[in-house]
């Protein structure tokens, strides 16, 4: 078997028709169903199975397509490789964010574009957890993560620790530090979903001192949140980030004492993998930022 009949495979596979599969290769049916059969005869097993109008692939079929798609990707990152080595003025910089963002991102990334102009940007923003399995996927190359999380897989340039903030309404009397016993009689909305990142980390914090917050909810649309609270519908816990990337509300901050309610940021990139050069030109920029 050849790269070439693996691509057809793969087709095949996931178009789960011969006729489907040949108009997406841009070739006539006759030849690629030759080709199956020709992969079938050399492996000595039935790939494809038909199951009505659809194909349906078998076990030994699985087999292959897992292979197929690993072959195809590493046959994909060694061409780049070739064609992007002593060049990182071109390229494509494909980058995931924490949905909380980093503040100081847009001056970063200003400054990239000073320096490589050419280069092409994919950014995609989501939860942390997320965020690993979409860098785990060779979706994008680099994500800015909030940590802990597991990381075996992955390399990890630590950027930053931050604190968290009590958020609440302005019409609130506050003025000073508050403390978690305080807070658990607020009603909060957590600015995250129920199992993940800043969720977890809010409601571990509560946890250490066997306290019980008042959740009334979660909401993972940081401007609906924000004005939530400067209406007085409810307060929060979130982090500094969160306070610098949407300033101007109506809202009032307070540090939380004696808690020590914090989280790391962090690059991450997979281990033993190739790294494009505009990826390796970013980490770069970000180490001499940090």
């Amino acid at each position: 078997m050849d790269i070439r009949q693996l691509r057809y495979f793969i087709a095949i596979v996931e178009e789960r028709k011969i006729s489907a599969a040949a108009e997406r290769l841009h070739i006539s049916q006759p030849p690629l169903s030759q080709q199956l059969k020709a992969m079938e005869e050399e492996l000595g097993s039935k790939l494809v199975e038909r199951s009505g109008k659809f194909l349906e692939i078998t076990e030994a079929g699985k087999a292959l397509y897992k292979y197929a798609l690993q072959m195809t990707q590493l046959m994909e990152e060694a061409k780049l490789e070739v064609r992007e080595v002593g060049n990182g003025a071109k390229g494509r910089l494909t980058i995931g964010i924490n949905t909380f963002s980093e503040a100081k991102l847009p001056e970063i990334l200003r400054q990239f574009k000073e320096q490589y102009p050419k280069v092409t940007y994919k950014i995609q923003q989501n939860e942390s957890a997320h965020l690993c399995k979409l860098v785990r996927d060779r979706v994008v190359e680099l994500a800015i993560t909030r940590l802990p999380l597991e990381l075996d897989d992955f390399s990890v340039l630590h950027l930053h620790t931050e604190h968290f903030y009590f958020v609440a309404s302005q019409q609130e009397p506050l003025d000073r530090e508050v403390s978690l016993e305080e807070l658990q009689h607020y009603p909060l909305i957590l600015p995250s979903t129920e199992g993940l990142g800043v969720h977890y980390l809010i409601l571990e914090a509560f946890s250490r001192f066997h306290l019980q917050p008042n959740i009334v909810g979660e909401c993972s649309d940081i401007t609906l949140l924000m004005d939530l609270i400067s209406s007085g519908f409810c307060a929060s816990i979130v982090p500094e980030t969160m306070l610098k990337r949407h300033p101007g509300y109506a809202i009032q901050a307070h540090q939380i004492s004696g808690a020590n309610l914090s989280a790391s940021v962090g690059l991450i990139w997979l281990k033993n993998h190739y790294l494009s050069k505009a990826a390796q030109n970013f980490i770069d920029l970000i180490k001499t930022r940090y």
